[in-house]
């Protein structure tokens, strides 16, 4: 039987209920004390562990902490820092020329709109609106392959691509629980909703989900 809208809905506000009681804690992983080094941290995580860009960025911020001494570094100095991340290299042209529009454009700042953020070279709508929520308060929700998968599969979201994924959780997600709802997911799909063999025989959710414990499933 077709699910209807109401159901839909009710769904939803069950399975973000739970995902709120498991991880209420659940907060950013890569390590930032103000927006600009989020935004590189972030730029940085791009097929690469949050560990490992914490590793990386522990050293680099220590030399460069703003746009103005970032771009003031060589590109074989830059690289030196982060070729423990992947596709050092691109990253490293794209911090570099954001750090310059930063300093020439913005006075050094990071700006606070999605349009400005995603101008910058290497900087997508994951990444700004990872920056618009923990750096800046503004309510939004990025989705990256986590997000992307679990959202899909449970039933949060029924789409084929990132940006429409996107739009449907804002949709379905009070606004106030966009940045918070964000990390809910990305814990479940770390600890429990894997990609592979994803742990449905455990998963609190199951109830709520369309997938409803159906294990080994292909990533929508």
């Amino acid at each position: 039987m077709r699910e209807t809208k109401k159901a839909k809905q009710e769904r939803i506000n069950n399975a973000l209920y739970v995902l709120e009681k498991l991880y209420p804690d659940a907060k950013p992983q890569l390590d930032f004390t103000t927006p600009f080094e989020l935004l590189i941290a972030t730029m940085l995580s791009a097929q690469c562990t949050d560990k490992q860009v914490n590793k990386c960025t522990a050293q680099l911020f220590k030399v460069a902490d703003n746009a103005y001494d970032m771009a003031k570094l060589d590109y074989d100095t830059l690289v030196s820092y982060i070729k423990g991340c992947g596709l050092f290299k691109t990253k490293a042209e794209n911090i570099l020329k954001t750090c310059n529009i930063l300093v020439e454009k913005y006075n050094g700042e990071v700006p606070q709109d999605m349009e400005s953020l995603t101008s910058l070279p290497g900087v997508g709508r994951k990444t700004a609106n990872v920056v618009l929520a923990n750096a800046f308060n503004v309510p939004a929700i990025a989705v990256d392959t986590h997000v992307f998968r679990v959202s899909n599969r449970i039933g949060l979201a029924d789409a084929k691509d990132v940006l429409n994924t996107e739009k449907q959780l804002m949709e379905n997600i009070p606004m106030e629980n966009w940045s918070k709802a964000h990390h809910w997911i990305i814990y479940h799909g770390r600890q429990v909703c894997a990609s592979r063999n994803p742990k449905c025989d455990k998963c609190e959710v199951k109830p709520y989900c369309l997938m409803n414990g159906v294990e080994n499933t292909k990533n929508k």
